[in-house]
């Protein structure tokens, strides 16, 4: 599932990893923002697959409702749908399809990043006002993750079918420079519901240093190489707390891996390229 404003700039990247696959192991959706211009229509394999979509703005709910929007198509569209995986047109992917359909299909439990004691947690938490998200998500309960999570079948439908907490995620902030709803709904929603459920990690690598304004690190075509790839793949995940206790010791046995990173720069796409085959699908 991407969730776009601009045209997939990896989309011939995505097309190798996608290459002589059953069409019967995946489903593609985007969410493509109407109000931005797509200079080329989507093809090869992203072709019809544009659900209908709505404008989203950062500091919003509105990119919560888009992943919502996702979710809901991907449910009615087709009953054999097993995971679901957001991605941004940002995000490029770490290794083969068949390693990745592995490991997901494998999974009985979902990976959403789901952190709790962040710093800054109370100022996100009463973003929309103080005591406002009570008594539906009261502070000790609330959770900050990645917006990019790969979800299963019964966690998508909990999401889609949720009233109660999106009652509240869906309110407008009045501080905007603690608004990041995207990055607390889906923590704090199956933190409350089914957190023994959850992976409790994000397999969407990100480098937090030298971002700026909210924003991440992007990756520049310098830097792109088979050592990147391999250092990305050498990292592993920062689990948050998996069941309610905190004292699941499983935390430290994992040893899932990142499945797709980001945030690369456009023109990353033909060193990327060049390294596909050899590197980034070589498992």
């Amino acid at each position: 599932m991407f969730l776009t404003t601009t045209p997939l700039p990896f989309s011939s990247l995505w097309e190798v990893f996608f290459n002589n696959t059953p069409k019967n192991l995946y489903n593609i959706y985007i969410h493509a923002d109407p109000s931005f211009n797509y200079d080329s229509p989507f093809k090869g394999v992203f072709a019809h697959r544009v659900i209908p979509s709505k404008p989203t703005r950062r500091y919003s709910p509105t990119l919560i409702s888009a992943a919502r929007r996702l979710l809901s198509r991907a449910l009615l569209d087709d009953e054999s749908n097993y995971m679901f995986a957001l991605l941004s047109p940002s995000c490029i992917p770490l290794h083969s399809f068949n390693f990745t359909y592995k490991i997901l299909v494998n999974s009985k439990k979902s990976f959403v990043e789901i952190l709790k004691n962040e710093p800054g947690a109370y100022h996100r938490w009463a973003a929309r006002g103080k005591d406002v998200m009570a008594p539906e998500v009261k502070f000790e309960d609330f959770r900050i993750g990645s917006q990019f999570f790969v979800l299963k079948r019964k966690h998508a439908r909990i999401v889609v079918r949720d009233s109660r907490l999106w009652s509240k995620f869906k309110l407008q902030c009045v501080r905007r420079d603690t608004c990041y709803p995207e990055e607390h709904y889906f923590a704090t929603l199956l933190g409350m519901v089914d957190p023994q459920g959850c992976v409790t990690a994000t397999l969407t690598h990100v480098d937090w240093r030298g971002g700026h304004g909210g924003h991440p690190r992007m990756y520049l075509k310098e830097e792109v190489g088979p050592e990147l790839i391999w250092n990305l793949r050498k990292r592993k995940p920062r689990y948050g707390i998996e069941g309610s206790n905190g004292s699941d010791s499983s935390v430290t046995r994992r040893r899932d891996p990142f499945l797709f990173a980001r945030k690369f720069s456009p023109d990353c796409i033909k060193p990327l390229m060049t390294i596909a085959n050899d590197v980034i699908f070589k498992d």
